[in-house]
């Protein structure tokens, strides 16, 4: 196991693997993003890494985390007993540095966030988040652990936003997801095989599957799989035309979540929740 800080092509650490074929590339510093991976000889991430160079421009790749909300609120306003509020989309975590080690069994990497005077302003609790990454041959285990340090109790979303690299939208197939959805552009119910046919147009879709979402057509012809596992078993479906990419995201909640108690999360004082989910990449798919 080889945890380096590299320079180029842009500032970042990367994870080798015993073996040498996995490899994770991360920036702490940039809200605990995961910027590549690499598993079965090939780079399965999408990064635009000439805007991401630009940091008051929002990232456009890798695996940005979300927390303590998915998605936007009325206003950007969250109302709570202590208060109302002020959270910007997707909530603050992955604009904030995180703190980076590997992990003790020497199969990945931990990335920890925990509350500080910025993070209290928009949400006034004590918090811990941890992400751990694990990697095996053409797998990523991905397993958070959200702890409430605090007095009272918590109220929480969490999801991941992981963009995979396509080689053409009209290519694209999906398996596992249900025929019907929820469109967040539109606000209203959506059928899977009207976004399907958008997905060069863009989409935006939150869907309940009831087991592994497959995503066909991803770099060089193969198919990556999400393996969800409740309560971070909600998936939306994203694009953003031309990019050559898929979003293929798993949430524990809709949006507004926090407002309307719809799969909100709550830890008690003292007390975590662990969330977890993994991803499998196969060369075999087309």
């Amino acid at each position: 196991m080889v945890l380096q800080q590299r320079r180029e092509p842009y500032p970042h650490w990367e994870y080798t693997d015993p073996s040498g074929a996995e490899v994770l590339r991360v920036v702490p510093e940039r809200g605990g993003l995961v910027t590549g991976w690499s598993s079965l000889g090939r780079d399965w991430l999408y990064f635009d890494a000439e805007r991401f160079a630009d940091p008051d421009l929002s990232v456009r790749g890798g695996i940005p985390v979300l927390f303590p909300i998915c998605g936007g609120l009325p206003d950007g306003r969250l109302p709570l007993p202590q208060g109302v509020f002020t959270l910007a989309q997707h909530g603050f975590a992955r604009d904030r540095a995180w703190e980076l080690s590997a992990l003790e069994g020497g199969d990945g990497v931990r990335l920890t966030l925990a509350h500080d005077p910025h993070t209290l302003a928009a949400f006034p609790f004590l918090f811990r988040l941890s992400l751990e990454y694990r990697l095996a041959p053409g797998q990523l285990g991905i397993t958070a652990q959200v702890a409430n340090a605090g007095e009272d109790p918590m109220p929480f979303s969490f999801g991941l936003h992981p963009y995979w690299a396509v080689d053409d939208l009209s290519a694209v197939r999906l398996e596992g997801l249900p025929a019907e959805g929820f469109d967040h552009h539109t606000m209203a119910p959506a059928t899977l095989a009207a976004q399907l046919e958008a997905l060069g147009e863009g989409v935006d879709l939150l869907a309940h599957p009831a087991g592994p979402v497959r995503l066909r057509g991803v770099a060089g012809g193969a198919a990556v799989t999400l393996e969800p596992d409740a309560p971070l078993d909600l998936v939306v479906l994203w694009t953003d035309p031309p990019r050559p990419m898929v979003c293929l995201e798993p949430w524990t909640a809709p949006r507004g979540a926090l407002i309307s108690g719809d799969r909100r999360l709550l830890v008690d004082p003292g007390g975590c929740c662990s969330l977890s989910c993994r991803y499998r990449v196969d060369r075999g798919w087309g």
